[in-house]
C-alpha cells in the first residue's frame, strides 16, 4: 500500500515563539503560501515559550553582565550587549506593527515596564560595574542609565535587597528604567491565533516520526497523529524545526551535513517564586548579578519581579539541575539517543573540557532548600524560607560543536541556527538571548532560505521593521522616533510619573 501525501510550502515543526514568529513574518511576505504547523503537545507555548519556563526578560543587553566581560586591558568588551540591543528593537518594531495593523491586539497580556538592573558587591566588582556603565551609557541604546553605589540611592533603588545589609559592604548597582517583563507564552498563542486566521492548519498532539529528501528536492515528513494513532505523510517545499530542546534530534532526521558533528547537552532549572504580596510589592525590577565560576551564562543569579496570570510575583534564581530529557515533557532517552557515530567523539570532548561545569551542576543537584534560600540572601538579606516556594523551569539544551576557535566539542552558549545548504531547511538550537531577539533571526533565516524573493520582500520587511538593514545605534535620531512609536503602541508607560519611557 503506497502513502498518500499532503503537499505544503511551508512545514513548521513546533508550536513555539520560534515558529510562531517565522509563520507570521511569511505569511505577511507569501500571502498565498500555504503554512502547516505540528506539535506534540495539545496547546502553542507550552514548553521554552512558557511564562513558567523561561526568564521573561526582554533581553536587550542592559543588566546581562555575561554580554559585557572585562578584556585583559581592564576594558570592557560591549559588542555583543549592543548587538542584543538592536536585535530586540527590532522585536518591538515587528509586534508593533502587528498591534497597528489589528494583527494582533492588548499587548498588555505579553510586555510590561520593568527596570533592568546589575547588581554587584565587592570593590573590584563595583570597579567593573562602573567601568561597564561609563561603556555602554554613551551609546544611545543605552540612553537613560544610571549608575550608584551610594546606599543610599540603592535603598530607593531596590528597598527589599538593601534591608539588613551592612553599609561597610562595597556595593554597586546600575538602572535603566526601559526594560521589559515579557510573557512569551502569550505572545505565542497570540500569533498563533492570528495565523489560524489566515488559514494556517495548526495540528496539536502530532509527533514527528521520520523525515526525509524526495528526488524532486522536496522534505517528506512522517507524523504520528497522538489522537488519531496514525501516522499521516507530507511534503514541503520548506521545513522550519522550531521545537526547542527536541530540535537537535529532529534535525538529526533530515540527514543534512551540517546536522553532523553537533550534540547537545541539557540543562534544567528552577526557580525560587514568592507570592506575598508584603514582599513582592517591596521590588520592582529585575537584577541581574554575576554567575558563579564555572556555571553557565543561563544560571547568571537574577531577582526578578514577574506578571504571571496576572498576577504581580518574585523569581529567584535559576538554579541548574541536570535531566538528561530534552523537553520538560520529553523521554529520560532524549540524550542517549542524540548520539550518533558523527558525533560521539564531539560529545565525549565536551565532558572532557566541561569538569567545571559538571562539577558545578553536581553542586547545584545536591542544594536543599535552605542552601538555595541561603543564596537568595545574598540578594535578599531578610528572606525567609517560608515566603518562597520552588518551581521548575524549562530545560534548554546547550549547543555542542566542532568550532576553529574552539576545537572540537566546544560548548556554545546562546542562540544558533543551523540551515541546510540549499536552504530549504532550518533549525533553531541553543537557549538565551532566544526568544528576545527572534525576530532579527527569523528574518536571517528567511534571507538565507529565500535569497530570491529577498529584492520582492524587501519593501514589506522594512514596513514591518523600519530598521531593517541599519543600525539604529549609528542612527540616533531614527533610534529616538522608532522607540518612541514602539514605546507607545506597546503601551510601555512609566505609571508613576505618566511619561513615555523611550528606550
Amino acid at each position: 500500500m503506497t502513502n498518500s501525501y499532503e503537499k505544503t510550502d511551508v512545514l513548521l515543526i513546533g508550536a513555539g515563539i520560534m515558529s510562531a514568529t517565522i509563520g507570521t513574518l511569511l505569511k505577511e511576505l507569501a500571502p498565498d503560501w500555504e503554512i502547516k504547523v505540528f506539535e506534540k503537545l495539545d496547546k502553542a507555548g507550552e514548553e521554552s515559550s512558557n511564562v513558567w519556563n523561561n526568564a521573561g526578560t526582554g533581553h536587550a543587553g542592559l543588566c546581562e553582565l555575561n554580554y559585557t566581560p572585562e578584556k585583559a586591558d581592564g576594558s570592557i568588551e560591549t559588542i555583543k550587549a549592543i548587538k542584543i540591543n538592536e536585535q530586540f528593537q527590532i522585536s518591538r518594531q515587528f509586534w508593533s506593527y502587528l498591534i497597528n495593523n489589528n494583527l494582533i491586539s492588548n499587548p498588555e497580556d505579553f510586555i510590561k515596564l520593568v527596570p533592568h538592573m546589575s547588581l554587584v558587591m565587592g570593590a573590584d566588582n563595583v570597579s567593573y560595574l562602573e567601568k561597564r556603565y561609563k561603556a555602554l551609557s554613551i551609546n544611545p541604546l543605552y540612553e537613560g542609565m544610571e549608575f550608584s553605589d551610594d546606599p543610599a540611592q540603592l535603598k530607593e533603588w531596590i528597598p527589599l535587597v538593601m534591608k539588613g545589609r551592612s553599609d561597610n559592604e562595597p556595593i554597586a548597582a546600575s538602572k535603566i528604567d526601559s526594560g521589559t517583563d515579557i510573557n512569551y507564552g502569550s505572545l505565542t498563542c497570540k500569533l498563533f491565533d492570528h495565523l489560524q486566521k489566515q488559514n494556517v492548519e495548526v495540528n496539536y498532539k502530532h509527533e514527528i516520526l521520520d523525515i526525509k529528501r524526495t528526488k524532486e528536492g522536496l522534505w517528506e515528513v512522517k507524523v504520528h497523529d497522538l489522537i488519531g494513532c496514525k501516522a499521516k505523510y507530507y511534503t514541503t517545499k520548506f521545513l522550519f524545526i522550531g521545537a526547542g530542546g527536541a530540535s537537535l534530534p529532529i534535525l538529526q532526521k533530515t540527514g543534512i551535513p551540517e546536522s553532523k558533528h553537533v550534540g547537545g547537552f541539557p540543562v534544567s532549572g528552577l526557580f525560587l517564586v514568592c507570592k506575598n504580596p508584603k514582599i513582592v510589592e517591596q521590588h520592582h525590577a529585575k537584577v541581574y548579578g554575576k554567575a558563579a565560576v564555572g556555571a553557565p551564562p543561563m544560571s547568571v543569579p537574577h531577582l526578578d519581579t514577574r506578571y504571571i496570570d496576572n498576577k504581580k510575583l518574585l523569581l529567584f534564581g535559576p538554579f541548574a539541575g541536570f535531566s538528561p530529557k530534552f523537553l520538560k515533557t520529553g523521554s529520560n532517552m532524549d540524550l542517549i539517543g542524540s548520539v550518533k557515530p558523527n558525533n560521539v567523539f564531539t560529545m565525549l570532548a565536551a565532558g572532557a573540557k566541561n569538569m567545571d561545569l559538571t562539577k558545578y551542576l553536581v553542586q547545584q543537584l545536591m542544594l536543599s532548600k535552605e542552601q538555595r534560600i541561603e543564596e537568595l540572601r545574598e540578594f535578599v538579606p531578610n528572606a525567609k524560607s517560608e515566603d518562597w516556594d520552588i518551581v521548575v523551569a524549562g530545560q534548554r539544551v546547550q549547543v555542542i560543536k566542532d568550532t576553529e576557535a574552539g576545537g572540537k566539542g566546544t560548548l556554545q552558549f546562546g542562540t544558533e541556527v543551523i540551515t541546510g545548504a540549499e536552504g530549504t531547511v532550518a533549525s533553531l538550537l541553543g537557549a538565551s538571548p532566544g526568544a528576545s531577539i527572534v525576530v532579527d533571526v527569523m528574518l536571517d533565516v528567511i534571507k538565507k532560505c529565500f535569497p530570491n524573493q529577498m529584492k520582492e520582500w524587501e519593501p514589506k520587511i522594512k514596513e514591518m521593521v523600519p530598521s531593517y538593514g541599519m543600525k539604529l545605534a549609528e542612527n540616533p535620531d531614527l533610534l529616538f522616533e522608532i522607540q518612541s512609536s514602539t514605546a507607545k503602541t506597546l503601551g510601555l508607560v512609566d505609571t508613576s510619573e505618566k511619561e513615555l519611557v523611550l528606550k
